[in-house]
């Protein structure tokens, strides 16, 4: 459905539970290195446990060569620098989304790659820290899930 992409990912957890989020929503997970911590970690074993076989996981060993890797038409970065919102953006099926990483979020030199309609932000109090990965990672991947009439979800 999604492509969820994490620039250099460092909390063992949050990867953990964003492997059970795209397994819940049929997205794949991109992981480009460096990763900040073993796949094979507890803490991520842990918070993905049973998903991590029913998830779609690859580990890319630099940006462009996860790009050219899964060839989606519209690439959107997920930033506190961003103009627009996740929620004035219409998405569709296919498109894909790129984190930072916990500590740093996305180098200016990945922010460059962006033209300022790709580069979306969720909305935050003024003068908070951003959201956790793995909750924003969440409100995004289900707003344009949301968008695409939770296709393929479970009927009730």
């Amino acid at each position: 459905m999604f492509e969820i992409i994490l620039f250099s990912p460092q909390i063992p957890p949050n990867t953990g539970n964003i492997i059970r989020l795209s397994a819940n929503c049929g997205s794949r997970l991109h992981l480009v290195r460096p990763l900040g911590f073993d796949l094979d970690e507890k803490a991520c074993r842990r918070a993905g446990l049973d998903y991590h076989a029913l998830g779609d996981v690859s580990v890319h060993d630099d940006l462009d060569t996860c790009l050219a890797g899964i060839g989606a038409p519209r690439v959107f970065a997920i930033t506190t620098k961003g103009q627009g919102t996740v929620f004035d953006t219409a998405f569709r099926p296919g498109d894909a989304f790129l984190f930072g990483s916990e500590t740093a979020g996305l180098p200016d030199t990945v922010h460059a790659r962006f033209d300022k309609a790709a580069r979306l932000r969720l909305p935050m109090r003024p003068g908070n820290r951003s959201l956790n990965l793995a909750n924003a990672v969440s409100i995004v991947i289900y707003e344009a899930w949301r968008q695409s009439d939770f296709a393929g979800a479970s009927p009730i």
